[in-house]
């Protein structure tokens, strides 16, 4: 399901009657983060937010997974798998296994560097340890208590901030912002310059209050020798906001002839991919999608579609850098703890 309006909107009189279920889920969510979790040999960097739906952790992950591939270091991913069957721990391995396998954003990161998809993320911890990793990427999971963090990344969608500071139902929050930014090191918000100022108006003084660094991120279409400009298309997207994907689009110079919103995960089945694929013939336009929605796409139509790549550019990692270097990430820094560590 797609976020209700009223979640990033001043809170009004739906927000504030689902207000006490909202606090009923944050003292679960509080009482749940009181267990003790697993601690890893290797350092463990979370990659979460505060609100559900999409905020940008897979481009983050993906520009993490560069980064400290730069400095020399083994990098594996874990992934609980969202929209997957399989359990695990598994290691994805996409000639083998499909989205509905072991999700859709999985997948998509393991043409950067293996993932192990697991409902327990401690076992896919252990698993990633076990198949050599020197530093691991938690793909979510900054409320899941069952593996300790040594850095913890909160990425915020600069456009939507931190919603109407509700809880669910009544706001996009799984804990309250001041609660959750005491566990984190560092945030970081992805979105346009324009709403990176919004940002740092509104959401940045709970970030500045909690003295945590605020990164900026934006979203930068990757260079595929195809020019948009002018390409009539059909455009379609299941990510957490769809608008985003569409904005993105308009800005290359393509025309959108029809922007198509999905869920978020939402399967791509046979019949919606032949009802878009008949009008895109029938108006001379081409389907587009993103890439995480193009590792769902059925064979048969995978040569039939477009996508749009994007990669996060961060212009100051400095903040980062130094983080990194705390947790013995420097260039080559990276090895199993001692056991007194553990």
């Amino acid at each position: 399901m797609r976020a209700p309006g009223f979640w990033f909107r001043p809170a009004g009189g739906l927000a504030w009657a689902l207000a006490p279920l909202g606090r009923l889920y944050a003292a679960a969510t509080a009482r749940r983060l009181r267990q003790t979790g697993y601690r890893a040999r290797v350092p463990v960097i979370c990659i979460g937010n505060l609100n559900v739906g999409g905020t940008g952790k897979t481009p983050t992950a993906i520009a993490l997974v560069e980064r400290l591939t730069a400095r020399g270091l083994a990098v594996h991913l874990v992934s609980r798998g969202h929209g997957g069957s399989l359990a695990g721990p598994v290691r994805v391995e996409p000639n083998r296994y499909s989205a509905a396998e072991v999700g859709d954003e999985p997948l998509l990161l393991a043409a950067f560097a293996p993932v192990f998809v697991a409902r327990d993320r401690a076992a896919g911890v252990r698993a990633a340890e076990a198949a050599g990793a020197g530093v691991i990427l938690l793909d979510d999971g900054f409320q899941n208590p069952s593996v300790v963090k040594d850095l913890s990344l909160v990425v915020v969608d600069a456009e939507t901030g931190f919603g109407n500071g509700f809880c669910l139902p009544a706001g996009p929050l799984r804990e309250p912002v001041a609660t959750g930014l005491k566990r984190a090191d560092a945030v970081l918000a992805v979105g346009p310059a324009a709403s990176q100022s919004r940002f740092a108006e509104n959401g940045g003084r709970a970030v500045a209050a909690a003295r945590l660094p605020l990164l900026s991120g934006t979203l930068e279409p990757l260079a595929m020798g195809m020019g948009w400009n002018g390409e009539r298309v059909i455009a379609f997207a299941g990510i957490g906001r769809p608008e985003k994907f569409f904005a993105t689009l308009r800005a290359e110079g393509a025309e959108i002839l029809r922007a198509v919103a999905l869920d978020d995960h939402q399967p791509l089945s046979e019949t919606l991919l032949h009802r878009m694929q008949a009008e895109a013939f029938a108006l001379g336009a081409q389907l587009v999608t993103t890439e995480k929605d193009a590792v769902r796409l059925p064979p048969a139509y995978r040569m039939a579609v477009l996508t749009l790549p994007v990669r996060l550019r961060i212009a100051d990692w400095s903040a980062l850098d130094a983080a990194l270097d705390r947790i013995g990430l420097g260039a080559g820094g990276a090895g199993e703890r001692s056991a007194g560590d553990i």
